[in-house]
């Protein structure tokens, strides 16, 4: 399929810029695969839609605060860092701006005091740099004191105080991802709470979400784009209560399109999840993939050419899926990561 099969028409004004006033209360497009309607309802709503002995998949990875404003100590200018993952020890890949700025051998510091600063030891893809560390106290305390949540480039704002707690799911536990699983930031507590006490199981599994998510997909046939590998883990006891469900015909709910791939990458041709650490690089797009394990998907609405909308697209239709699109631009929906949410069911 081409990419242009998956564009559609988005006015700038309906980018979130914000979250809603409240995690609950972001819209929700339902939509019923079977009868083909599409409701318009609120995220407190979902526990309508859920059944008793549902399984819901969530993702628990954490946001680091990943983006660092530094200086090049040889010439003083001005550096932006943003980690990608960790290689090894105190070894990370980032992405640098301006990069021809920063040659092997440069170093930046983060921190007046040289307490906190950054060598380039090698070169990554696409213009990545490798980066070696050196400080003074705990990694984790000096980057939550000198780096910022990495906003998406669609957001066009600085940062906030809210968004260290909003841009993070209230389950998030495992630090990691450089962005959002973002269907997850709907949920409260209390929201979790009366799905368990309806008989809702929740299981956990962690995608530490990569750069990858907001790299265009360039290739005209989509089918020679080449995702990006991201590590995932599933322990036993997620892997069995995902098996356990499988067994007994009820339905998986996948939270978000990083628990579905993390789901279908650990998924045998029988649907039964294998639990381990391991990476994915699992592109999935229409009209080759086949669902192996969820039988439903909450996600956000995502960008025009998106590997995520295509996705949802493989997991539904794409002419429905624009359809839906285009009827939540009509209704004047709120879109990516602020924004409002679609239950396929």
């Amino acid at each position: 399929m081409k990419l242009t099969d998956f564009d559609y028409l988005l006015p700038e004004e309906l980018i979130a810029q914000h979250p809603a006033d409240k995690r609950e209360n972001s819209r929700m497009m339902v939509l019923d695969r079977g009868a083909g309607t599409i409701e318009h309802k609120h995220f407190y709503d979902i526990t309508d839609y859920v059944r008793p002995g549902d399984l819901l998949v969530l993702n628990d990875s954490k946001v680091i605060p990943a983006r660092i404003f530094g200086i090049k100590e040889k010439t003083g200018a001005k550096i932006e860092v943003l980690l990608i993952k960790r290689l090894e020890g105190d070894v990370w890949e980032a992405m640098v701006r301006p990069g021809k700025r920063l040659k092997m051998g440069d170093a930046v510091s983060f921190s007046e005091e040289k307490k906190f600063r950054a060598e380039v030891v090698g070169y990554g893809e696409d213009g990545t740099r490798h980066l070696r560390f050196d400080y003074d106290g705990i990694w984790n305390e000096l980057l939550d004191e000198y780096g910022q949540i990495p906003l998406p480039p669609y957001i066009d704002r600085e940062n906030e105080t809210e968004d260290k707690d909003r841009y993070q799911t209230v389950y998030c536990r495992y630090e990691g991802s450089v962005a959002a699983p973002t269907a997850g930031l709907h949920f409260t507590e209390e929201i979790l709470r009366k799905l368990q006490e309806k008989g809702v199981e929740l299981a956990f599994v962690t995608l530490h979400v990569g750069i990858g998510t907001f790299r265009p997909v360039k290739a005209e046939e989509i089918e020679d784009h080449a995702m990006h590998y991201e590590e995932y883990s599933i322990d036993e006891e997620t892997a069995e209560k995902i098996n356990r469900a499988k067994r007994e015909n009820r339905r998986v709910i996948s939270v978000g399109t990083t628990s579905t791939r993390t789901v279908e990458s650990a998924a045998g041709e029988d649907g039964f999840v294998e639990p381990g650490q391991r990476s994915t690089n699992l592109f999935i797009y229409p009209p080759v993939y086949r669902f192996k394990v969820i039988d439903g998907l909450l996600t956000n609405f995502h960008l025009p050419k998106s590997t995520l909308l295509m996705l949802i697209s493989a997991f539904y239709d794409r002419e429905r899926i624009l359809e839906a699109y285009e009827e939540a631009v009509r209704q004047e929906y709120r879109f990516f990561s602020y924004g409002d949410c679609m239950l396929i069911l």
